[in-house]
């Protein structure tokens, strides 16, 4: 599962030239779903999405607050187009999971969303259909979001211990001749 998440003054959906949802200040998720994704992976991408601190604190602080914190909106809108594979210049989408699968898989994530955050707080798009999103990037402000792959470790070094980071190398003692 892929996402792109980007802190927002306001953001919202048109579909048909109607809007259809609509947020003010906090979080716009573009939400890309594999065949791979189970709900392990929609667990891990409901956790991030929440708990992403992106916003300051009260004190000027940058990068302290999630949208909880602050209690900001949400808008999620599914785009299958970030499970894109580029054959030569021709995107190729076979890494997306199919719309009849994907659609319910996607209503499970905001249904998780609204049930660990305020459910009145979380807005979505108009799945499979042809939208506007219109999006007002506080910053800019704009972060890639991967679940890990089913069985891989973190390749994130601060989740790795201090002690496996040094078994690597070993340093061995060295002469040294004064310079006469």
């Amino acid at each position: 599962m892929k996402a792109v998440v980007q802190r927002v003054t306001r953001a919202s959906v048109t579909v048909g030239g109607e809007q259809i949802s609509a947020i003010g200040r906090g979080i716009c998720v573009l939400l890309g779903i594999s065949l791979e994704d189970t709900q392990k992976e929609l667990e891990h991408m409901v956790r991030k999405v929440l708990n992403l601190r992106v916003f300051e604190d009260e004190g000027g602080k940058h990068w302290s607050k999630s949208v909880m914190d602050k209690q900001y909106e949400v808008l999620c809108v599914s785009q299958f187009t970030l499970q894109c594979v580029l054959k030569g210049n021709k995107p190729d989408f076979h890494l997306a999971m199919p719309a009849e699968q994907a659609e319910g898989f996607y209503n499970s994530f905001l249904e998780q969303l609204r049930r660990a955050y305020r459910p009145e707080l979380i807005k979505d798009g108009k799945f499979g259909a042809y939208m506007q999103v219109h999006i007002q990037n506080d910053g800019p402000v704009t972060i890639e979001l991967e679940s890990p792959a089913p069985g891989a470790a973190t390749s994130d070094p601060k989740q790795t211990s201090w002690r496996n980071r040094t078994t690597d190398f070993v340093l061995e003692p060295c002469e040294s001749k004064l310079l006469t």
